[in-house]
């Protein structure tokens, strides 16, 4: 009697999600190696000269930095649970399009708004994300219940969050990223 021989096979099903994870996990790595060095030179975005071309490279790739395993892995689960759903809905080039706008947006008012600090992480995304996902499978002019749900719930938990718990999150950012879901998901649905 002869078996039948399987073979394994791996399907990079969702680009840009998958590539945010993994220039995440490299980008965490390197903070790691040069002892923080990367992460705070190109994973962070602060307030510094517009003529420092590495502040551009920041405005984006702030996304990709994580302060610790434990942020990486909260950011990255819901990442890789939203993400590839929308990746194949949107597609991966509408979906990028979505990220890179949540990181230039988020990236500017951090700039402006918090001169002081730095912002990194990919919650913004995250949370662009879900407000995206809630915009999904909907059709016409109405608004759809889950986004009311989702936005009330979220913002509440944020606004909550930025009054009474004193911690490094970005809570603002959050709302930023939401905010940005929202747009770009009424922008994209309307074409």
């Amino acid at each position: 009697m002869f078996l039948k021989r399987r073979t394994i096979s791996f399907q990079y099903n969702a680009p840009v999600t998958l590539s945010l994870f993994f220039l995440s996990l490299l980008a965490l790595i390197l903070g790691r190696v040069t002892d923080g060095w990367t992460t705070s030179h190109l994973f962070s975005v602060y307030r510094s000269s517009v003529t420092d071309p590495l502040f551009y490279v920041r405005l984006f790739c702030h996304v990709l930095g994580h302060a610790n395993w434990s942020h990486f892995i909260n950011n990255m689960l819901l990442l890789l649970v939203v993400g590839p759903p929308l990746e194949e809905k949107y597609g991966s080039r509408t979906l990028l399009l979505g990220v890179a706008f949540t990181a230039l947006v988020s990236g500017i008012l951090q700039c402006v708004l918090f001169p002081g600090s730095a912002l990194l992480g990919a919650s913004g995304v995250v949370f662009m994300l879900i407000m995206l996902s809630s915009l999904a499978g909907t059709r016409g002019g109405a608004i759809p219940l889950t986004l009311l749900l989702v936005a009330g719930l979220y913002l509440g938990q944020q606004i909550y969050d930025i009054l009474f718990v004193q911690d490094n999150v970005a809570n603002f950012m959050h709302i930023v990223g939401g905010v940005c879901g929202t747009i770009f998901g009424f922008s994209v649905r309307r074409r």
